[in-house]
């Protein structure tokens, strides 16, 4: 039987939802006051799901404390309080949607994650607005 442990952790981040090919007309049309020149913030609200066989050894799936330290290295430390435009290699070229920054989170994290885990995230960028990623069993 496997078991799925989660993590919630929270965040605040500027960004501009920007099109670097687009003209400034289309960007403001297509993204609105999210194209906003002078940015806009969110607090973001993270959940990491591991879902793995529970250990005979420990009775865990994962160390909950070093699930929340990969979260908080990783992930926290270098987006929260950030211009996700400005200040986050990853969004240099890449547009800071929210279906972009969970791809971000969900590639570190799953570079410290065994694969024996499977991971899913969710990532609310406000209370009824959310991306979810789920790896396939």
């Amino acid at each position: 039987m496997k078991v799925k442990i989660s993590r919630r952790a929270t965040f605040n981040a500027a960004h501009r939802l920007h099109n670097k090919n687009w003209s400034e007309e289309k960007n403001k049309l297509f993204f609105g006051k999210c194209n906003n020149p002078h940015y806009h913030g969110h607090n973001y609200t993270l959940i990491v799901s591991v879902l793995g066989d529970i250990n005979e050894d420990s009775g865990y799936v994962i160390d909950i404390s070093y699930l929340k330290k990969i979260i908080e290295d990783k992930i926290i430390d270098y987006l929260d309080h950030k211009n996700l435009n400005l200040e986050v290699v990853e969004f240099q070229e890449l547009n800071p949607t929210l279906e972009n920054i969970i791809k971000v989170i969900y590639d570190k994290l799953r570079k410290e994650l065994s694969n024996e885990f499977t991971l899913s995230i969710i990532l609310y960028e406000t209370e009824n607005n959310f991306a979810e990623i789920n790896e396939t069993v």
